[in-house]
Order: structure tokens, then C-alpha cells, then sequence
């Protein structure tokens, strides 16, 4: 037997490479992780640039780690987007959902309340039936 899909799941089986590269990208870049390593890579980048003895290969002002740094940012931002972009997407998704799922328990939840009332009103017959047949005998 195969499992429904769920809303989630749908969604990431339309997305293409690209899509799932952008996300993965974005996940990466807004961790931790990545914040540590690349802050371990300009301080040994500086470190090294102003100690070196022989060569500096990217002196003070650090003109190469800017270029660098602005290279990664303009490819960043239009990927980051991209991700938030489909976030939307996923989002409006699952509202959807959201809103079917809700709009069906209403549905049930009324079918259920107007059988729970004709059970009540059968009951509530009966129960004059049976008041009327006592008051009929002696």
C-alpha cells in the first residue's frame, strides 16, 4: 500500500536542481557553521597577509579579501532569494492545506452534529410515545 503524500512532499518533488541547489546554498550560508569557518578563513587570510615575510600576496587594505567578499555576496543575495522565494511558495502550499484540512473537519463536524440532532429528536419521540402510552392506561 503507498502513502499519501503530503503537501510538503508534493512541493519538493516539483523542484528542479537548480531549486534544490539554491535551497541547499542558503541552508549552508545561513549556519553557523559556515559563519565560523569563513571567520576562521579572514582572520588566517589577515594573519598571514601581515606576518608573511617573503610575499604578500593581498597586502592592508585587503583590496583581493574584498573582491572576494563582494564576489560571494552578489551571487548570495539572488540565491538566498531565490530559496525564500519557493519558502513562499511552500508556505501559500501548506496554507492551502491548512485550509482544506479545516474546511473538511467543518464538513464532518456538521455531518456529525446533524445526525447527533436526529438521534436526539428520534430519542425525544420516543420518549413522548412511550409518555403517551402510559397516560392511555389505567
Amino acid at each position: 500500500m503507498l502513502a499519501k503524500k503530503n503537501w510538503h512532499q508534493k512541493h519538493f518533488d516539483t523542484l528542479g536542481f537548480g531549486s534544490r541547489l539554491a535551497d541547499a546554498v542558503a541552508k549552508s550560508m545561513g549556519s553557523w557553521k559556515f559563519i565560523i569557518v569563513q571567520t576562521v578563513l579572514v582572520v588566517l587570510w589577515m594573519t598571514l597577509n601581515l606576518i608573511a615575510f617573503m610575499k604578500h600576496w593581498d597586502v592592508y587594505p585587503f583590496i583581493l579579501l574584498n573582491l572576494l567578499f563582494s564576489t560571494q555576496a552578489a551571487y548570495a543575495a539572488p540565491i538566498i532569494m531565490m530559496s525564500q522565494n519557493r519558502q513562499n511558495e511552500r508556505d501559500r502550499a501548506q496554507a492551502q492545506a491548512d485550509y482544506q484540512t479545516n474546511l473538511d473537519a467543518k464538513l464532518e463536524i456538521e455531518a456529525l452534529t446533524s445526525k447527533l440532532n436526529s438521534i436526539e429528536v428520534d430519542k425525544l419521540d420516543k420518549i413522548i410515545r412511550l409518555l403517551e402510552q402510559m397516560e392511555k392506561q389505567p
